[in-house]
C-alpha cells in the first residue's frame, strides 16, 4: 500500500460538547463558496393573480385632455406656417383654434385634479427630467402666447396694440406646439404601465402625427378651400404618418404589451381610428383635387374623430394592460431570458 492510499482528509474540529458545526442550508451563497441565486432562477407570475402594477386613476377628462393638447400645439404650428406664406384666413382659424383647445384643455385638467388650486400646484417645481413638470410649464407658457394672438383677432379697443406683439407670439406659440402636442406620450411611456412603456419608441411619433391630422382636419372644416391648402397638406402627412407609426408601434411591442390594443374597447377605438384616418386622408386627397368645401369638411371632421379615438385608445389600453399580470411578468422574463443568453456569448467569445 503506499502513502497516498494511507491519505485521509483532515477532520473538522470536533465542537465542545461533542458533535459537528453543520452548515446552514444556503449559505455557501453568503460565504463566497458558491454563486448567489439569480432572479431568473424563480417561477413567479404574480402574488396569488393580483396585480402587479398599480392601475392609473386618469379617467376620460385625461383623454380629452390628450386630444385638446395636440390640437392646440398643431394649430399653433399650423398658424405659424399661415403666418409664413401670408394667409391671414387661415391664420385667424388657426390662432383662434389653438387657444380654445388650449383652454379647454386645462378645463379638463382642473377637472381630473378635482380642485383648481391644483392645477397652480403643478408650477411649484420646475424639473427638466420630469415630463410632468416640463408638460405643465409648456401649457402655461403655451396658454398666455396664444392668447395674445386669439385676441388680437377680436374687434376690442386694444386690439392694435397687441397685433403688433401677435407676430411674435405667434412665433414661440409655433415652436412650443410640437412639444405640447407629444410630451404626453412621453409622459406615458415614462411609466411602469407595461402597453405605455412598451410602446415608447413609436409613441410621441403616434401622438404627434396624431394632433397634425386633427388640427389640420378642423382647419379644412373651418376654412374655404381656397385658402386651407397648407392644412390639407399637413393633414395627408399626419394620416401617413399616423398609420404607418401606430403599426410600426404594435410590431415593435411584445405580444403581452400589444394586446390590450387590440381587444376590448380600447381595440375598437384603434380600429375605429384606422378606418377614420383612412377615410379622411383619402377625402383630404379628393378634397385637394375637386375643391370641393363639403368633401373637405367631412373629412376634416373624420380625422378629428380618428385623433380622439386613437387618444382614448391608448388611454384605455393602459388601464387595461395592468389587469392581467402576465402582461407585465410575461415580457420581463423573456427580457431577462435574453439578457442571459447574450451574457453567456459574451463570456464565451
Amino acid at each position: 500500500m503506499s502513502k497516498y492510499d494511507e491519505y485521509r482528509p483532515p477532520q473538522e474540529p470536533r465542537r465542545r460538547g461533542g458533535g459537528r458545526k453543520k452548515k446552514r442550508r444556503g449559505a455557501g451563497a453568503m460565504d463566497g463558496s458558491k454563486e448567489a441565486r439569480m432572479s431568473e432562477d424563480f417561477t413567479f407570475d404574480s402574488y396569488y393573480g393580483r396585480q402587479v402594477v398599480k392601475a392609473p386613476p386618469w379617467e376620460w377628462p385625461i383623454g380629452a385632455y390628450l386630444f385638446l393638447g395636440g390640437v392646440a400645439g398643431g394649430s399653433a404650428l399650423l398658424a405659424t406656417g399661415a403666418m409664413a406664406t401670408r394667409n391671414p384666413v387661415l391664420l385667424t382659424r388657426a390662432r383662434l383654434t389653438s387657444f380654445v383647445a388650449a383652454g379647454a384643455g386645462s378645463v379638463c385638467l382642473v377637472l381630473d385634479l378635482g380642485r383648481p388650486e391644483r392645477l397652480f400646484n403643478m408650477f411649484r417645481v420646475f424639473k427638466v427630467t420630469s415630463p410632468m413638470s416640463m408638460g405643465s410649464w409648456l401649457l402655461g407658457a403655451f396658454g398666455g402666447t396664444s392668447a395674445v394672438g386669439a385676441v388680437a383677432e377680436l374687434p376690442i379697443p386694444f386690439a392694435s396694440l397687441l397685433r403688433k406683439l401677435a407676430g411674435p407670439t405667434t412665433v414661440i406659440t409655433g415652436i412650443l406646439g410640437g412639444p405640447l402636442a407629444g410630451y404626453t406620450a412621453v409622459l406615458f411611456a415614462d411609466t411602469a404601465n407595461p402597453t405605455w412603456n412598451g410602446a415608447k419608441k413609436h409613441l410621441p411619433y403616434v401622438f404627434v402625427s396624431s394632433a397634425s391630422l386633427a388640427a389640420a382636419g378642423i382647419a379644412m372644416a373651418l376654412t374655404p378651400t381656397t385658402h386651407a391648402g397648407p392644412a390639407r397638406a399637413l393633414a395627408l402627412t399626419g394620416a401617413t404618418g399616423d398609420l404607418y407609426f401606430t403599426h410600426a408601434m404594435k410590431e415593435g411591442m411584445e405580444p403581452e404589451e400589444r394586446a390590450p390594443l387590440e381587444r376590448g374597447t380600447p381595440g375598437k377605438l384603434m380600429q375605429a381610428s384606422e378606418y377614420l384616418v383612412a377615410a379622411g386622408g383619402i377625402g383630404t386627397a379628393v378634397a385637394s383635387l375637386t375643391k370641393s368645401r363639403a368633401v373637405a369638411a367631412v373629412s376634416g371632421i373624420a380625422l378629428a374623430a380618428g385623433s380622439l379615438c386613437t387618444r382614448f385608445g391608448v388611454l384605455n389600453a393602459g388601464k387595461e394592460a395592468v389587469k392581467d399580470p402576465s402582461t407585465t411578468i410575461g415580457p420581463q422574463k423573456r427580457r431577462a431570458e435574453r439578457k442571459r443568453l447574450r451574457d453567456m456569448v459574451v463570456s464565451v467569445r
